[in-house]
């Protein structure tokens, strides 16, 4: 369990590495993907998918943070939400990410029990995740781009996996 101040630094910035990987997907999509239907799921889309992930990550951090003071951000529309609009939101929810990152850090490394929850409250496996459940947005986009026919260009799906590279942006 992360007790050390640089520990817990070291989750925060392995979390913001995480999220730059995110946003630099969500900002580099096509736009004219955003509007597509999901390959045998017609009612959503792949703004949805993304709106997802900001959507979650507010609602654990009502779930969990929301009675100890942490700010709960505004969820997007997901049938009407823009890339650049999203971006933004996704920066007010890494932020409460990260303030229950701390949280967990000033209760001695883990966070509050939520009154559903399908993971250990420790840091470690909190952040694991909310990293595993990007990724798994994140992979899911990268392929409904390609099966809409919009194939991402290597440059884009390469930068994905340039963590040195988004962890100094």
């Amino acid at each position: 369990m992360p007790k050390d101040s640089r520990d817990i630094q070291a989750l925060i910035d392995a979390w913001r590495t995480s999220h730059r990987v995110t946003v630099y997907l969500v900002e580099n999509l096509p736009t004219e993907l955003w509007g597509k239907s999901v390959p045998g799921v017609p009612r959503r889309t792949v703004r949805m998918i993304a709106a997802h992930i900001h959507n979650t990550r507010c609602m654990w951090i009502k779930m969990i943070g929301a009675s100890h003071g942490v700010a709960v951000p505004v969820t997007v529309n997901g049938r009407t939400v823009r890339p650049a609009e999203l971006s933004r939101a996704l920066e007010r929810s890494s932020r409460g990410i990260i303030e229950l990152i701390r949280l967990g850090a000033a209760r001695g490394g883990a966070i509050p029990p939520a009154a559903w929850q399908n993971f250990p409250t420790d840091l470690t496996h909190f952040l694991s995740y909310f990293v595993a459940h990007e990724a798994h947005h994140r992979g899911q986009l990268c392929m409904l781009a390609r099966q809409l026919g919009h194939r991402l260009p290597t440059d884009v799906t390469a930068g994905l996996w340039q963590w040195k590279k988004r962890a100094k942006e």
